[in-house]
This record gives structure tokens, C-alpha cells and sequence, in this order.
């Protein structure tokens, strides 16, 4: 059976290293804050390909050479470039603060992933749309956008049906548009469900 593990960026005790590193795909976020103490293994790196995040990672040699950027074999470009652009309009008057937030950079992951020799993958609106209908069970305060994290989740729980997928380095906090609380009941009732494992 397939090893999945989602690495998320937040604290990874060094001891999970060899468990990560002997995973069949491992899955890291933007800047792999992840790598390094908790094992170097990247297969797939997931970026918000969007927004300041996106503008930030392009534009740095740092990013384009991290050990564990240079060891993926896959991008993955979670926001949908269909799905944000049909919500900057409300967006803008929603949260006129944000007036960068759907810009999007999903060529330009591509075009590194060419130059690179990587594969570059969108994951699908239809995904982001199922996880705000899934979230609204759990009553989630007002919101902008799902987390990378739980996007990616969702997307790998389509995709590898059989896999066992485990998650570490989640804390499920950081930016206040993001239903960090509703998520954590989410992927909570996944775990006691055996759809997901925490290491």
C-alpha cells in the first residue's frame, strides 16, 4: 500500500525524520520550513500560487534552489487560476486590503517546472468548492479562503483512495482568513474516521 505523508510547516519533532524520509510520496509546503530537522525528502512541493506568496517564491533564487524545491519531482499549484479569478470581484469589495491576493502565478510555476525538468500540477476548483461545502458543517467563522493544507488533504484523499495518508506539522493556526478552528474538526473526525493518521 502507498505511503503518503503531508508534511505541513509547522513544528516536527527531528525523531519522525526516518518515518518521513522512508514514506512513499512526501508532500511539503512553499518553503519547505518543513525540511531539514524532520528529514530532507521532498517528492512534492504545494504552493500557493497566488498573492504575495506566489510573488515571493518566484522572485527568490533562495526558494528556486531550496535543497528540498530542487529534489521535488511535482509542483503543486493548489489555488484553481479559473476559481480566484472569478472571486476577485468580490473579494475587492470585500476585502479591498487583499488587492493583490488573486494574482495569479500559476504560469510562471509552470514555466519553472519546465526549465527544471518537474511536473506541474493545479489542483481543481472543484476541489476547493467541495472543502468550503464540506467546512460549512462545521460552522466555521467568516472566511476568505480554505488553508493549503486542507486543500491539499482533500485533493490526495481523491486521488490515492488506497493510500495511507498520514499528516505532521499541522498546527491549524497562522493567517486569520483561513477557518483554522473548522479545520481541525475536519481533519480531526478523518482521523478518528481512519481516512487520515497523525504521526
Amino acid at each position: 500500500m502507498t505511503r503518503i505523508m503531508i508534511v505541513g510547516n509547522g513544528a516536527v519533532d527531528c525523531r519522525y525524520a526516518p518515518i518521513i524520509e522512508s514514506a512513499d510520496l512526501v508532500v511539503r509546503f512553499n518553503d519547505c520550513r518543513s525540511s531539514g530537522a524532520s528529514g530532507l525528502r521532498t517528492d512534492v512541493v504545494a504552493v500557493c500560487n497566488t498573492g504575495r506568496p506566489a510573488k515571493s517564491m518566484l522572485g527568490s533564487d533562495v526558494w528556486r534552489s531550496h535543497p528540498a524545491v530542487a529534489q521535488a519531482e511535482e509542483i503543486w499549484c493548489v489555488r484553481d487560476p479559473r476559481k480566484f479569478a472569478a472571486m476577485k470581484p468580490l473579494i475587492a469589495v470585500l476585502h479591498p486590503e487583499l488587492d493583490d491576493f488573486c494574482d495569479d502565478g500559476t504560469q510562471a510555476f509552470n514555466a519553472f517546472c519546465l526549465e527544471s525538468g518537474k511536473r506541474c500540477f493545479v489542483i481543481d476548483e472543484r476541489t476547493h468548492d467541495w472543502v468550503d461545502d464540506v467546512l460549512q458543517s462545521y460552522h466555521p467563522a467568516p472566511y476568505v479562503v480554505p488553508s493549503s493544507g486542507i486543500i491539499v488533504i482533500a485533493s490526495v484523499l481523491d486521488r490515492y483512495p488506497n493510500a495511507t495518508i498520514t499528516i505532521v506539522g499541522f498546527g491549524h493556526e497562522g493567517w486569520e482568513y483561513h477557518p483554522f478552528a473548522a479545520e481541525r474538526r475536519l481533519v480531526d473526525d478523518y482521523v478518528t474516521l481512519g481516512k487520515l493518521r497523525r504521526l
